[in-house]
């Protein structure tokens, strides 16, 4: 009697414990990233998976589509000058941000002010370069003149508005977005909760509660979607979702990230176009899809992705098939009949890239080139590649961006992260004519020439843009890709 006893209380428990348990889930969703956030102050951040959590918590001016096209945020509305120099943005009347201030044009002067560096303080950011005064006619008015057209301007009014005479953005970040910031625990968690007084009410999430977890281990986040522990696995790898198809839904899309084979343009003997189309022609990008992606990727001959459908050049498409003797031909051309000896600078922390660098390394050995990998440190591989150009080649990644600017920019010969060091007069003059041209056919069409060009120079193999896939409770719904890192929370919802 007393073992029956037992029994019965221990099943009033388990019932009571999984009704909680899915009473919370229904208001919850359990994420995972890989990183720990490089900074809570939106306007310091520059990493990838802050980005895909914290817009959530701040809007801009405008917001992105899934479509990558502009829609009304802060701003409801705006207008253009005939001369392309003055913008416009009417405010929405009723925002407020999540420590309870009305946001006004005030706040946006301030945003503003702080971010192209006028009225005596210190610039956020150089990307603002262009922007010549701001005013506020009124509350709900706020007004830029541009010192001369930039069609990349509208770009930037997704940066996060945020409230005037608030410092302790850094520790905790307040926004005007759809979940307010409640805790981060360093090594462990984020948790951001529903703003109930979100101006955008279309937007309103349905989920109350958001926990993301920061996991670096790509097997401890399978087990943890597995038992429950997770709602939904961010950014699993194409085998693990062929596995978990059966018992989750799996969500894949291309995002807008361009891998590449990148080269130091500027070192002996990548400096020959020969030797860099040798190297192209030697490669099967197919290999790098199936052996590292499980074939969630597409096949890429430029640096732009098919996602970006307006400006995407599709008549390059096949580029630099695999052949290898054209590549020993090429190669014998340059002076290199019987190869030379190459280093592939790969950051440890991204397995993806280091298996790609493992598959170059045996398409390279089939034309003579010994190539061997030097696998670094994250914070290494920024200095002495990206800061620094102190390397011949390397695999990595480029994330996505709206503003076709944004992505073929970093070619420009000028710019300050030119880290392949490539260098064509004609490609730097059609970039800089398509910042300034408003007509968005004719800018899209000067974008696809600048693929052109890049797809002939050959600074980099092209190789792929790998499919973002997320693996999600059967009855978790709604989630929604963006050419730009987001897990937008507010469009997500248990059936």
């Amino acid at each position: 009697m007393k073992k029956l006893v037992i029994f019965i209380i221990a099943v009033v428990v388990f019932t009571v414990s999984c009704t909680g348990n899915k009473s919370q889930q229904n208001n919850t969703i359990r994420i995972n990233i890989s990183s720990e956030p490089d900074s809570l102050d939106p306007w310091q951040s520059a990493a990838a998976d802050t980005a895909s959590i914290f817009r959530n918590v701040f809007d801009g001016l405008l917001l992105y589509s899934p479509e990558g096209t502009f829609v009304p945020g802060i701003a409801e509305s705006y207008t253009v000058s005939q001369n392309k120099l003055i913008y416009t943005f009417k405010l929405a009347k009723d925002v407020v941000f999540h420590n309870g201030k009305k946001l006004t044009s005030k706040d946006v002067l301030y945003t503003y002010s702080s971010l192209a560096g006028l009225n005596g303080v210190k610039q956020v950011s150089a990307r603002f370069k262009h922007v010549k005064t701001i005013s506020a006619p009124d509350d709900y008015t706020f007004v830029v003149q541009l010192t001369e057209p930039d069609a990349t301007f509208l770009s930037l009014t997704e940066t996060a508005i945020l409230p005037e005479g608030y410092t302790e953005q850094a520790t905790h970040p307040v926004g005007a977005g759809p979940f307010k910031f409640v805790e981060y625990t360093p090594g462990q968690k984020i948790v951001l909760e529903r703003f109930d007084e979100y101006y955008n009410k279309a937007r309103m999430p349905k989920i109350q509660r958001v926990e993301v977890y920061i996991m670096t281990n790509e097997a401890s986040v399978i087990s943890a979607l597995r038992s429950g522990q997770l709602d939904a696995a961010y950014f699993i790898n194409g085998s693990d979702a062929d596995t978990l198809k059966s018992s989750f839904s799996i969500y894949s899309s291309p995002q807008n990230m361009i891998q590449i084979f990148g080269f130091n343009n500027s070192v002996k003997p990548l400096n020959d176009i020969r030797v860099r189309q040798a190297i192209n022609y030697a490669i099967n990008k197919k290999d790098v899809i199936d052996g590292v992606f499980d074939g969630y990727a597409t096949e890429l001959y430029t640096n732009f992705s098919p996602v970006m459908k307006e400006y995407y050049n599709d008549d390059l498409d096949g580029l630099y098939k695999q052949d290898t003797e054209k590549a020993k031909m090429l190669l014998a051309q340059a002076g290199y009949p019987d190869g030379f000896k190459l280093t592939i600078t790969v950051p440890a922390n991204y397995e993806p890239h280091v298996n790609t660098a493992q598959i170059l390394v045996s398409a390279l050995a089939n034309i003579g080139i010994k190539a061997t990998i030097d696998s670094v440190e994250w914070a290494t591989w920024l200095d002495r590649v990206y800061v620094r150009a102190d390397y011949q080649s390397t695999v990595i990644a480029f994330d996505g961006k709206i503003d076709p600017d944004d992505i073929l920019g970093r070619y420009v010969t000028s710019y300050p992260r030119n880290f392949v060091k490539y260098s064509n007069h004609d490609y730097d003059i059609l970039m800089g004519n398509a910042a300034v041209e408003t007509d968005q056919k004719k800018r899209a069409d000067m974008y696809k020439q600048c693929e052109k060009i890049l797809a002939e120079d050959v600074p980099c193999v092209f190789i792929c843009d790998p499919n973002l896939i997320v693996a999600a409770r059967k009855n978790l719904k709604g989630y929604t890709f963006y050419p730009v890192t987001f897990i937008d929370f507010s469009t997500m919802y248990y059936e």
